[in-house]
């Protein structure tokens, strides 16, 4: 069914809380196990204020929101007013929700934690952490690792007295909507999801997960000091200086794009589009700065667990589904019959992935495909993606795992770090990644990394 007539009209405080809401809004808030003038209770909508709250600009999107045995696709303009943020909904569409297994629910959320997050986080089965990311490393003790996540994080229960994290746990469960403070920095706050990594028992060996910033002081984002590139905190600062800018840019030009408030002339729609694209390309090399920081760090190392290659192989191809289609390119990926076991990081297996499968839908021609295929031999699992590009040249074929390096510089394309990246990640691993091409025919790129036994959890 689909939603006709007016928008329908919401009002979010700055602390997030629902201060009035047409009716409709108002079920969906208390279908979503909200209050009246509770916490905003839908989590894409919780979402979207979060954002506009910290950018300071009109946002308008596309949700998909759960409502009982429906989704509800939902087209929602934000728009900071004071210490308000006014919700206009329209399009409320109601499709069937598709039935999820408890693994498709759990891979779901995985994906999100993997790359839907201002940064990452990782834990064992008794919640020790074993892996932060470099920015948030910077606000724990230097003796982090190993520790309880209770001891480095304060965590809030939610309107109903529970911690999204504990109940996620004992149910084994993916969560979201966590909030917590750093103990070592109370002034330093976010938003903490994540989901169970499970073995071929069914057993949980840890947690996966990510975080979004609530509430971060200056010092911390933005040093006074003066620094230069040879300071290992540089990128760091970097990033800070230049991400919620360059998020400003590209929302204000989407927007624009969009026509959300009105129509423009087409040659404008142009430019807003050449912007906001202009600033996803800075944004991208933005990461690729601080996965090289991370990368260079001495002992730089990366944790492994038993996981599916070809499940990677096809959440990669799912992620770039769009930009393939866009370009009129097909990714043929691996069946689901056809697992591929190995013993990896999934976040950075999964980067990986979507860096080579994305360079290869860039770079193949109109009607072509791009074919990734699992294979085993002995003790080594390999992920081989193939495209029917012009090739690269043998001269061109180790030049291309440099710093900055690029097969053409006079084509469109990413910042030139993103295979040296990789094939650090995929060696840190103790894997490694290969190409095999020529002028003419096309490219094969291949990860390889340590097999894993199929029958047995490592």
């Amino acid at each position: 069914m689909t939603g006709e007539g007016s928008s329908i009209c919401g009002t979010v405080d700055r602390s997030g809380r629902l201060v009035s809401a047409d009716s409709r809004l108002l079920a969906l808030q208390l279908a979503a196990g909200g209050e009246a003038d509770g916490v905003l209770a839908v989590p894409q909508l919780a979402s979207l204020v979060r954002l506009v709250r910290s950018l300071g600009v009109v946002v308008s999107r596309g949700i998909v929101a759960a409502d009982g045995d429906v989704d509800l696709e939902l087209w929602v303009r934000a728009q900071p007013d004071g210490d308000f943020i006014r919700l206009s909904i329209a399009g409320w569409t109601e499709r069937p929700k598709p039935v999820l297994s408890d693994d498709q629910r759990t891979s779901r959320a995985r994906d999100l934690a993997a790359v839907a997050s201002d940064g990452h986080w990782s834990a064992d089965v008794a919640l020790r952490i074993t892996s932060v990311d470099a920015q948030l490393r910077r606000a724990l003790p230097d003796d982090w690792e190993g520790q309880r996540l209770l001891r480095l994080f304060d965590l809030d229960r939610d309107d109903r007295g529970d911690l999204p994290i504990h109940d996620a746990v004992f149910d084994k469960l993916a969560f979201s909507g966590q909030h917590a403070r750093v103990v070592a920095r109370t002034d330093i706050e976010l938003w903490m999801h994540g989901a169970p990594a499970i073995d071929s028992t069914g057993a949980v060996t840890g947690y996966q997960g990510g975080y979004r910033w609530a509430s971060v002081p200056h010092d911390f984002l933005v040093s006074e000091e003066p620094v230069g590139s040879g300071d290992p905190a540089f990128v760091d600062k970097l990033d800070a200086a230049l991400r919620v800018p360059l998020a400003r840019i590209i929302a204000n030009a989407d927007q624009m794009a969009a026509q959300t408030d009105g129509p423009l002339k087409e040659d404008y729609v142009g430019y807003a589009s050449d912007i906001a694209a202009a600033g996803r390309h800075l944004l991208g090399l933005v990461d690729d700065l601080s996965d090289l920081q991370t990368v260079e760090q001495p002992g730089f190392a990366v944790d492994a667990e038993r996981l599916d290659l070809a499940d990677v192989a096809r959440r990669a191809a799912s992620l770039l589904g769009v930009r393939a289609a866009d370009s009129q390119v097909r990714i043929d990926a691996p069946d689901l019959n056809e697992p591929l076991w190995a013993k990896a990081d999934f976040r950075r297996a999964l980067q990986i992935m979507v860096n080579l499968v994305g360079n290869a839908v860039r770079y193949s021609p109109e009607g072509t495909a791009v074919w990734i295929r699992a294979e085993q031999e002995g003790d080594i699992a390999a992920l081989i993606v193939a495209d029917q590009g012009k090739g690269i040249a043998e001269a061109d074929q180790e030049r291309i795992f440099e710093k900055f390096e690029r097969v053409d510089a006079s084509e469109p394309g990413g910042s030139g770090l993103g295979l040296y990246i990789s094939r650090k990640l995929a060696r840190a691993m103790g894997g490694d990644i290969a190409v095999d091409s020529a002028p003419g025919f096309g490219a094969r790129f291949v990860l390889t990394l340590p097999a894993a036994s199929a029958s047995l959890p490592d």
